[in-house]
């Protein structure tokens, strides 16, 4: 018998008993469904937790805390020495290095003033890694500063006092709103000398304003020195990058190893790819690092582990509806005994009645799949939209975090449609091997 004739044989079968294989197909068509869409809420929440972290950080850059010394758990400050290994390493891109001005410093100008953090940065490594200004140059003389873009949205009247914010943010009335650009600004540091606090105000000149951050929630406050405008408020301090003593002028044991130190270094990598390569030669040589890879690698086992056992729990499922796919292949081998006795008596081929059987089942699971993984989507599809809907009701207020409650991805419809096939070729192999066992003179008498 061909494979054609197969078919048709097998479609005129299921056509006798429609209501019974339909009940079939939807079990099965139901079981695929609620494996998708339990699989699903774990890709979802991966691809969210991965947006999140994407978005959040550089996928490039690599921070570096310190160099492990021979101390086990000791970690050194980076220095300049640190800072040419990482240049040398391939496939690096820039290595940007930045000291910070140990103590808040508070920027003003006429009656308006902010407190924020400075730094002393290498500029052409900035570059490199992407930095780039709005307006204006970058810093060349001693007096010139740059500042971050949202430096104006916090430089705010002195006597503001308690009503200056407004859901944390400065007040509008309150905000400067003159031109920076070309502007001199007076930095004012503060040091504790013989038990007296000491004050120098220092005037600088804006040169430069840095372009808007590119994610919304980001905030670049910061103010960029010179060096030698650092070293000047050292000679004032007397401390290294002029942290400030307490009232009693007592100096840190650890303090000068931090002098010629970086607070802050990040390398960037020529591309994600290269990123795993340089955290594993840093690794090498006892640097501390952190980059988002070693976050999604982490973040990734995890919902790997998840999505596993949300697979197995949804194969319960299918497991289940594969019980009605025995029944009815059992009971297609009771009603057609008379025609196996038939094709047994004209000389078919065992193996070829078994493959009837078997292409029916099948047919059966395959189409269930199909339906399954079309209603999946519509509901992949609903509970992304029904959710924050409810959320909303419930709490009042839209959820801040943007969360993909479903996504089904082309593996997950496949991985389904796989393990349902095994599953119901499991199924239908009992019953087809009961078939190709039917005696033919029992069977024409109606009997099995």
């Amino acid at each position: 018998m061909k494979l054609k004739d197969q078919f048709r044989f097998v479609s005129q079968n299921m056509k006798k008993n429609r209501t019974r294989v339909f009940m079939t197909i939807l079990a099965t068509a139901m079981g695929c469904a609620f494996l998708i869409v339990l699989a699903s809420v774990g890709f979802g929440l991966q691809k969210s937790v991965v947006k999140e972290i994407t978005e959040r950080r550089v996928i490039t850059q690599i921070d570096v805390h310190g160099k492990e010394t021979k101390d086990q758990g000791v970690f050194r400050p980076l220095n300049d020495k640190d800072i040419q290994i990482f240049e040398k390493v391939k496939d690096v891109k820039a290595v940007t290095r930045r000291k910070m001005l140990q103590q808040e410093s508070t920027y003003t100008i006429g009656n308006y003033q902010e407190a924020t953090q400075t730094f002393v940065a290498n500029f052409p490594a900035e570059i490199k890694s992407g930095f780039e200004l709005s307006e204006g140059r970058l810093p060349k003389g001693k007096d010139e500063v740059a500042v971050g873009y949202n430096f104006l949205t916090n430089l705010a009247e002195k006597e503001a006092g308690d009503d200056l914010y407004e859901k944390g943010q400065v007040k509008a009335e309150y905000l400067y709103k003159g031109e920076l650009l070309g502007k001199e600004i007076s930095l004012t540091i503060r040091q504790f000398k013989e038990g007296k606090q000491e004050v120098k105000t220092i005037p600088l000149k804006v040169v430069g304003i840095s372009k808007k951050p590119t994610k919304e929630w980001a905030e670049d406050r910061s103010v960029f020195i010179s060096d030698e405008m650092l070293t000047e408020i050292e000679t004032f301090t007397g401390t290294p990058k002029g942290y400030q003593l307490d009232a009693n002028g007592e100096l840190p044991v650890d303090l000068n190893v931090n002098k010629n130190s970086y607070d802050e270094v990040k390398i960037y990598a020529k591309n994600m790819e290269a990123v795993q390569s340089i955290s594993d030669q840093l690794k090498d040589k006892n640097y501390a690092s952190y980059s988002v890879v070693n976050e999604l690698k982490e973040v990734n086992m995890v919902f790997m582990i998840a999505k596993a056992g949300l697979i197995f729990i949804g194969t319960i499922a299918i497991l289940i509806a594969s019980i009605g796919i025995y029944n009815t292949m059992t009971m297609a081998v009771t009603e057609r005994a008379p025609d196996i006795g038939i094709m047994k008596a004209i000389g078919a081929n065992p193996k070829t009645i078994k493959q009837i059987f078997l292409l029916e089942s099948s047919y059966i699971g395959l189409i269930g799949a199909l339906i399954g993984t079309v209603v999946s989507y519509g509901i992949s599809y609903t509970v992304n939209f029904a959710i924050p809907l409810i959320i909303k009701q419930a709490f009042g207020q839209e959820t801040d975090l943007d969360i993909i409650f479903s996504d089904i991805p082309l593996i997950l419809p496949i991985i389904c449609i796989v393990i349902c096939y095994g599953v119901t070729i499991i199924s239908g192999f009992r019953p087809a091997q009961r078939a190709t066992k039917v005696d033919v003179l029992k069977a024409m008498r109606r009997e099995v």
